[in-house]
């Protein structure tokens, strides 16, 4: 015996009951009663009227089962390296004491700022040309915009 689906309401049609409407791109619809098709014909939408078993599933009614809520995995957090500094590098990084850190922070500033004053020292500015010392002009003053009121 082969049980069929209400096309609007979701209720099960037994053999020799209900009624079938075959649209015109010939999709076919089975309806339980007259209060289906009726309600299919003017369009209404089966997930807004409360009794048919679409609404029913859409609102999480009559579901007698509580479903154990399904567990989600822990992610799994695993270390690798990034570039310019493999796993071991980043591990003995981490293990160093705030002490050793900060004598290497001072050694690199200490090793950079005689790196400086080398060249510094290398690159002795030339002595610049002595400008004409004719009256000082500013630059507004030599375009002439408003003789100098």
């Amino acid at each position: 015996m082969k049980v069929e689906i209400d096309s609007f309401s979701g209720f099960r049609i037994y053999p020799s009951k209900g009624k079938l409407f075959v649209r015109g791109d010939s999709k076919v619809f089975r309806f339980a009663s007259s209060k289906n098709s009726s309600l299919f014909l003017q369009r209404k939408n089966p997930r807004k009227i409360a009794w048919t078993q679409v609404y029913r599933r859409m609102h999480k009614k009559g579901v007698t089962e509580e479903v154990a809520k399904k567990r989600s995995r822990r992610t799994v957090k695993h270390q690798r390296g990034i570039v310019g500094a493999d796993l071991a590098a980043i591990a003995a990084k981490r293990n160093q004491t705030a002490a050793i850190r900060s004598q290497q922070r001072l050694a690199a500033i200490s090793k950079a700022k005689t790196e400086k004053k080398e060249k510094e020292t290398k690159k002795a500015k030339p002595a610049r040309a002595p400008v004409a010392s004719g009256p000082r002009v500013s630059k507004q003053q030599m375009k002439g915009g408003k003789g100098g009121r």
